[in-house]
């Protein structure tokens, strides 16, 4: 198998993360972090920005996952590189978004 589609789908596996929170947040029709926001990543953006901004990531996800190689997520070393994609993702960007959001000092 070519390294690039394992690189390929670890970032699939990022950018189908990331659009979660802004699928979610946008569709409760909530504002939140986006880098369309003044300043980017830290203001909040309109429900509708992240509704297409999730959209966007999503579709990304899709190319990376799905047309990039011959993903398949019953392979244990697809279904790796695609969550450990994910898995960084969360845990370098839990940090970032819990001093916004209060989840580094929960109550």
């Amino acid at each position: 198998m070519n390294i690039g589609h394992y690189v390929a789908w670890f970032f699939g596996g990022a950018f189908l993360l990331n659009a979660v929170p802004h699928i979610v947040a946008g569709a409760m029709g909530e504002a939140f972090q986006s880098p369309f926001a003044t300043p980017p990543g830290e203001g909040r953006s309109s429900s509708m920005v992240n509704v297409l901004w999730g959209f966007f990531n999503a579709a990304v996800a899709w190319v990376l996952l799905v047309r990039v190689g011959s993903f398949d997520l019953r392979a244990p070393d697809h279904a790796l590189a695609a969550g450990l994609g994910a898995f960084l993702l969360a845990v370098v960007m839990a940090p970032r978004f819990g001093r916004f959001n209060g989840g580094n000092k929960p109550e």
